[in-house]
């Protein structure tokens, strides 16, 4: 699981480097980060770039950690190319999450790696389902399977209630990236593991039916 390889150290890199760049020019940062009115006038370019900022170093900080715990799992199972393919994927998913829940909002804006870094978390769970994983406040091992759709559970909450000032739907649109381009890229899970790929889709089929019926706002 923990395997800091070339690509991860590259894009925690990237993550870093764009990240000062952002804490210590503020034009750089307006100009690179996620906001809405800004990309449906065609700055699609910060569907991408807005991965790469974050708020503080603590926000950095989070995220850099928490791919470098998942990251060698993916890349252990797909390889490099699939892995980046999966954090690309995710980071563009949950922007795409993003615009599309507040696409009249054209005040709305959001930075982080926060989506690619949770759609490498779903994929990462979703080859290893049983994966054990610690909560800083449960001494106890949870199955990585139990973690992710309590985590996307809790993100439909946040997003309902917009709890924090925390993308939640970037999350979440994360996910289903990493979700979605897994599957794709291993198609035997549907005949190895279908019980957990069942499980892991039930927060995104949650998710549908509330936005469906009006009650995810």
């Amino acid at each position: 699981m923990y395997n800091l390889g070339l690509v991860t150290i590259v894009i925690i890199a990237t993550n870093v480097i764009m990240s000062f760049k952002g804490f210590g020019d503020r034009l750089f940062f307006e100009k690179y980060k996620f906001n809405v009115g800004s990309i449906r006038r065609g700055e699609q370019i910060r569907m991408v770039s807005s991965g790469f900022l974050h708020a503080d170093t603590t926000h950095l900080l989070m995220n850099m950690i928490t791919l470098y715990f998942f990251a060698g799992s993916v890349i252990s199972r797909l390889g490099n190319f699939n892995f980046i393919l999966i954090y690309f994927a995710s980071l563009v998913f949950g922007n795409l999450l993003s615009l599309y829940l507040h696409k009249e909002e054209f005040w709305y804006s959001a930075i982080g790696a926060s989506g690619a870094v949770t759609g490498v978390l779903y994929a990462a769970i979703l080859l290893d389902p049983k994966m054990s994983l610690y909560m800083f406040f449960i001494p106890i091992p949870i199955p990585g399977y139990i973690f992710g759709i309590g985590y996307l559970l809790y993100s439909i909450y946040g997003m309902k209630n917009r709890v924090g000032n925390i993308g939640h739907d970037a999350h979440f649109g994360g996910a289903i990236g990493g979700y979605a381009v897994t599957l794709m890229l291993t198609p035997s899970l549907f005949k190895t593991d279908l019980g957990h790929v069942g499980l892991l889709a039930i927060p995104i089929v949650i998710l549908f039916v509330m936005y469906k019926t009006g009650k995810l706002r």
